[in-house]
């Protein structure tokens, strides 16, 4: 760890006094030694959620950036803290427009000038990995054309990012020795995710990928656009999009001057993202406000635009298809069937008594669906069936946790544009539908359609394959016998050295005992016998 941040990683944790986050009862004894002198400290006057906010702006963009993984992650960190974290913005001073020009010129291999009619040289927006300009592209005859964003990531920002997440990792590895608590907020692992998703928005050929499959999944929807990708235009640092012209979900005011139908902006918001994960199978998982907009056409049938595709998330069929049943057996309230559906999965482990598990899925899920289905967060009860099932040894899948962060983001904002949002009135038709598709005979025809040239391009090759499984089975057999009889020869080859070993050291513990009164002159004939019969039974293999 470089000795300078490590000093400015250590005043910042003292100024905002981050030793107590952590309890005093669940420090273990040397680390209440090692921060015993920060006691004669003043006691912080500000909340700890605001203090750690407050420390992670002061440490720089990147840990920002990982304050906002962690304001993603209610399953970690208590409310208040959370709550704190999303008031983070990952707004930095822009860097000099002529580094930002001389990356362009160096990855188009042509002069801006050349590239772009008009390219503004006063940034659009600024934040800790890379940084937006306007410009215009310039049409056939020459004259301005389409109107574009570019984006372009920070010169040497790879370097950085790489210095500051080995040291991220230092610190998790310390945090996880401090016991059981440490454990349980699984650091590593974390900072493990954090640098998945962080090395994701360093490429943003893949974030232009992104965009395309998005959009050509949502080509012709009255739900969501997604602007072009002008591919002659990015590389692996500066990506070039289509300019949109639409309002920041966040701006009540002015959604509402233009007449926008609220309660179907929620509700489409809800549906576009179990689109996406269950017809798609291929979801935006940063649709936090600031990468979400809204078209100023047709008001009062609005469509979302969708900016800043780096993350994106996808699900196994399988995850699909037990997360959906999931989800319809606990508003069902068929906590044992959620129970059965997390073994089946490989959520949990095979053993784990469903039972036990059963029950306590019911103490966690019965208080919250005593409220009426529109109060009830669908996000909470899914971060609290994940919590639960922690404490029997979930293995965290990191699909499920993009999934969930994306369905926070989601839920919240329903419920900021439209409060009375109903989400499981959207959401249930819907996943019963999915399933009902699922068994359908025209979805089973399409996996054939799919499949069926490679079932047709093997199918010749069964019968040689089954002949050739015979014949393996008719060799090993005689060898599996064979080790089966020489691992029984062994078991008892090992009881009897043991039995001889035993008897031994008896012996050798009669020869010591004959041998003591005669030590001075010699040994008796039966303590040598027994001597000898010991050094026999004990080097005999």
């Amino acid at each position: 760890m470089p000795l300078k941040r490590s000093f400015t990683i250590a005043r910042v944790f003292v100024r905002y006094r981050l030793d107590t986050l952590l309890p005093a009862e669940r420090r273990p004894l040397w680390l209440r030694a090692l921060w015993s002198p920060l006691a004669l400290l003043p006691a912080p006057r500000a909340a700890r959620g605001e203090r750690l906010r407050r420390a992670l702006e002061e440490l720089g963009p990147i840990f920002v950036k990982f304050g906002q993984l962690l304001s993603t992650r209610p399953d970690l960190l208590p409310p208040d803290m959370v709550e704190e974290l999303d008031h983070l913005q990952d707004n930095v001073a822009p860097y000099p427009v002529d580094q930002c020009v001389a990356l362009i010129e160096e990855q188009l291999e042509a002069k801006v000038d050349d590239l772009f009619a008009e390219f503004e040289r006063q940034p659009l927006a600024s934040a800790s990995v890379a940084q937006v300009h306007g410009a215009r592209l310039f049409d056939r005859d020459g004259k301005p054309g389409a109107a574009v964003v570019v984006k372009v990531l920070r010169p040497g920002i790879e370097t950085i990012i790489e210095q500051d997440l080995r040291l991220l990792r230092v610190i998790a590895r310390w945090v996880r020795r401090l016991g059981p608590e440490g454990r349980r907020l699984r650091p590593v692992e974390v900072v493990d995710d954090y640098r998945h998703t962080i090395e994701g928005e360093l490429d943003l050929v893949r974030e232009g990928a992104n965009a395309t499959q998005l959009k050509r999944n949502f080509s012709h929807s009255p739900l969501l656009y997604v602007p072009e990708v002008y591919w002659d235009y990015t590389r692996e640092k500066v990506l070039v999009l289509e300019r949109i012209d639409g309002i920041p979900v966040t701006d009540l005011q002015q959604l509402r001057a233009q007449g926008t139908n609220m309660p179907l902006l929620a509700e489409r918001g809800v549906e576009i993202f179990f689109k996406q994960v269950f017809e798609h199978n291929f979801f935006h998982a940063d649709m936090h406000p600031g990468n979400i907009f809204v078209s100023r056409r047709k008001p009062e049938k609005p469509q979302y635009i969708a900016i800043d595709t780096a993350i994106v998330g996808s699900l196994s069929r399988e995850d699909q298809y037990y997360l959906a049943r999931n989800l319809l057996a606990m508003f069902r309230r068929d906590y044992r069937m959620v129970a059965e559906l997390h073994v089946q999965s490989g959520w949990v482990r095979a053993d784990t008594p469903i039972n036990t598990f059963e029950a306590a899925i019911r103490a966690v899920c019965e208080p919250i669906f005593e409220k009426p289905l529109g109060e009830i967060s669908f996000a909470r009860v899914l971060i609290s069936l994940f919590q639960t099932a922690r404490r029997f040894d979930m293995t965290v899948q990191p699909q499920l946790v993009l999934l969930q962060k994306t369905l926070l983001n989601i839920e919240g904002l329903g419920r900021q544009l439209y409060p009375e949002l109903d989400l499981w009135k959207t959401a249930h038709p819907f996943l019963e539908g999915w399933m009902r598709d699922r068994v359908h005979p025209r979805t089973i025809w399409r996996e054939v359609q799919r499949y069926g040239p490679e079932w047709l391009e093997k199918f010749p090759q069964l019968p040689q394959l089954f002949y050739s499984a015979l014949e393996q089975s008719r060799e090993v057999a005689p060898q599996l016998e064979s080790i089966g009889d020489e691992l029984a020869r062994t078991r008892r080859r090992g009881r009897r050295s043991y039995v001889r070993r035993v008897a031994g050291v008896v012996l050798a513990a009669g020869a010591a005992a004959l041998a003591a009164p005669q030590l001075a002159t010699q040994l008796p004939p039966a303590g040598w016998a027994l001597a000898l019969g010991a050094a026999v039974l004990l080097l005999w293999p």
